[in-house]
């Protein structure tokens, strides 16, 4: 049975590397569209006012939360080798830096996940009160790129939800251990009771 842990262990913190750095990837490619087609739109980055079409600001507005969303996934990495630095993913008996270790990046996933899902919903509905025929009209004008398209906001939903699958699988496994230590303890207890 431990063999079985030790396996979806050892799976379970692989993904949660390889689902932090999905969340790094997305962070550098969320404002991919928006720069394409709204950059060019203001006439004067010393004054945001001064656009071609309303709305674009959108762009600069999330500059700051792109930032520190950015900031966050370079957390979770270095959360995610953490599991590694101290043998999580090995580990027969879990020590408390093992217990903490798992609990700050179940916390650290929960909590990026909640905090930038509403701020990237914030800005999508902002995104979608540009005036699109302004902005078709200056792409047409400028050959710049034009698109309506959601996808990079809507894609959150897949990222995230890969991120809060791995937390609840380390949730679980972590379970697991702690319920198979509990029976080996008995069984060495019983043992040791036998042979006196």
């Amino acid at each position: 049975m431990y063999k079985k842990q030790l396996t979806l262990q050892k799976i379970l913190c692989l993904l949660a590397i390889i689902s932090s750095a999905i969340i790094f990837l997305y962070a550098l490619g969320i404002m991919t569209d928006l720069y394409d087609t709204l950059y060019s739109t203001m006439r004067n980055p010393a004054d945001l006012t001064q656009t071609d079409v309303p709305g674009s600001i959108v762009y600069y507005n999330m500059q700051g939360f792109n930032s520190v969303f950015l900031r966050n996934s370079i957390v979770l990495i270095l959360l995610a080798c953490l599991l590694f630095i101290t043998n999580t993913h090995i580990r027969r008996k879990y020590y408390i830096g093992n217990y903490i270790t798992v609990a700050a990046n179940v916390i650290a996933n929960f909590y990026v996940a909640i905090q930038s899902h509403s701020y990237i919903e914030l800005f999508k509905a902002r995104f979608l009160a540009v005036d699109f025929e302004a902005l078709k009209a200056h792409a047409e004008l400028w050959k710049t790129a034009y698109t309506e398209s959601t996808f990079w906001f809507d894609a959150h939903y897949a990222v995230f939800a890969i991120s809060l699958l791995v937390s609840v699988g380390l949730v679980a496994c972590t379970i697991w251990k702690m319920q198979l230590m509990k029976e080996e303890a008995k069984l060495i207890a019983e043992g040791k009771g036998a042979a006196a």
